[in-house]
């Protein structure tokens, strides 16, 4: 009879796309399968995520890897975006939609919860979040309570989202330190707990003691093998992993996406309240690390001006995947100023859901689609650059790694090489490194062999003034 292969299964949920990543024990990829759901709606219509057939897939590929005679399904874990709850009975049901974090948030909402518990400025830095509605999770919570009273007479337990797919598995319920240190609102830095003004909105009793991400638990049938799962992280925390088990030396990760964040595992300082306004925050690593981070909602602006400028030059949108760096393009975009007029020493913030520069020029000043592009990209990275300059701290920081989308962007990539030309810039190659960081966050849980000594690959990209653009593989 032919041996099976030993393997963890790991859940990637982002906002579109749901993967399901099978990793062997030297964390080499065997299996890879994504779908995407289309939305359903919350009771105000707002599109939210159909919670229901999510489950059902990744019940239905749990099963097909139990009963699979190839694979032998040791553990699973999962990873997925944050800022997203789910409300639970007495009984263990869920009672409302998963809602979504772009729900607008109501301003009179806000001003009672400003009145009863503190300006937001002096919540943000006590909580390290920047104050931004639906996108704190403590937030979305008090929303429910006070926009869905009857709703909230029947809630028992909040759970974050990876919690609540590892309890689908398990039956076992827990709040996880990297959901609950990431932009949430409810947990204070300083005395490393849940922050008070839960306890006065009589929220603290639905929420759970917290664990560290590493935690799992057993799942056990009769005659099965023994399966240890995860108790999920939140995906820019899962990211981190891999690097951290991989580089010894001080860096800062950009992690490419709808949001672009900017992480400095090194950096432990708690934000100012002027970072704060610019989207400056900190988040806690799977053992409850502090991690100075910033984020820009900048992949969703690039999609919305790629759409603008493929209208504009009828181009399909798919147009700027095929497009090279340009040194002559990206040179006529820098002798172009900036829309938005002369920062004025620190006077100028920007939230980070605020667009770049590039949505105030008008199109018609362009030579073409590819001239326009270069600008988008120069518009995008200086605002880049500003996000993450608020996480570097030290002088012998010299490396910043680049993972996602935008680190196979040469335009974007060669840009930010220049903008840190006293640096050393990266793009990354690892095998699908969120969730590749989650099923290493339980490594010892599940696998007897040894940690692979190189886990990621590197292209280096100098400056543009030392004539190559583009580096090797390391």
């Amino acid at each position: 009879m032919k041996t099976k292969q030993p393997v963890i299964a790991v859940f990637d949920i982002g906002k579109t796309n749901k993967k399901m990543l099978v990793f062997d024990e030297r964390y080499q990829l065997v299996l890879e399968e994504s779908t995407n759901f289309a939305e359903v709606c919350d009771e105000d219509g707002f599109p939210c995520e159909d919670i229901d057939a999510l489950n059902a897939w990744i019940l239905q590929h749990v099963q097909w890897l139990r009963q699979s005679e190839v694979f032998l399904l040791k553990a699973i874990n999962f990873s997925t975006y944050g800022a997203s709850l789910v409300y639970l009975d007495r009984n263990g049901k869920r009672i409302a939609p998963l809602y979504n974090y772009l729900k607008p948030y109501p301003e009179d909402l806000l001003a009672q919860f400003q009145a009863r518990h503190g300006h937001k400025e002096k919540i943000a830095a006590e909580t390290s979040s920047p104050i931004m509605g639906h996108l704190n999770a403590g937030l979305q919570v008090y929303w429910f309570k006070h926009c869905r009273p009857e709703l909230y007479k029947e809630l028992h337990t909040v759970l974050h989202f990876p919690q609540y797919l590892s309890y689908q598995l398990t039956g076992n319920i827990f709040a996880e330190i990297t959901n609950v240190g990431c932009h949430s609102a409810i947990w204070d830095f300083q005395s490393k707990a849940y922050h008070k003004w839960l306890e006065q909105e009589g929220l603290h009793a639905k929420l759970l003691p917290v664990v560290r991400g590493n935690h799992a638990t057993l799942l056990r049938s009769e005659g099965e093998t023994e399966i240890m799962v995860g108790i999920g992280l939140h995906d820019s925390s899962a990211a981190i992993i891999p690097y951290l088990l991989s580089f010894k030396d001080p860096f800062v990760i950009l992690s490419t996406g709808t949001w672009t964040i900017s992480l400095n595992p090194f950096n432990k300082e708690l934000p100012k309240s002027e970072e704060l306004q610019s989207g400056c925050l900190s988040y806690l690593t799977y053992t409850g690390e502090p991690v100075k981070t910033s984020m820009l909602f900048a992949g969703n602006d690039h999609d919305q001006q790629v759409n603008r400028i493929a209208t504009h030059f009828n181009v399909p949108p798919d147009y700027f995947k095929s497009l090279s760096y340009d040194p002559g393009w990206a040179d006529a975009s820098n002798q172009t100023s900036d829309p938005e007029g002369p920062v004025d020493g620190n006077s100028r913030y920007y939230s980070p859901t605020d667009p770049c520069a590039f949505h105030l020029r008008p199109l018609g000043a362009f030579q073409s689609a590819a001239h326009a592009y270069h600008q988008l990209i120069r518009d995008m990275i200086n605002r880049q650059a500003s996000a993450t300059r608020m996480v570097i701290n030290k002088k012998n920081l010299m490396n910043i790694y680049v993972d996602g989308g935008f680190s196979r962007n040469q335009i974007f990539m060669q840009l930010l090489a220049d903008s840190f030309s006293g640096m050393h810039v990266y793009s990354t190659y690892m095998t699908q490194g969120t969730a590749l960081g989650a099923a290493l966050a339980i490594h010892e849980k599940w696998n007897k062999q040894p940690l692979p000594l190189s886990l990621i690959s590197l292209k280096h990209w100098p400056k543009s003034a030392g004539m190559v653009r583009a580096g090797e593989i390391i």
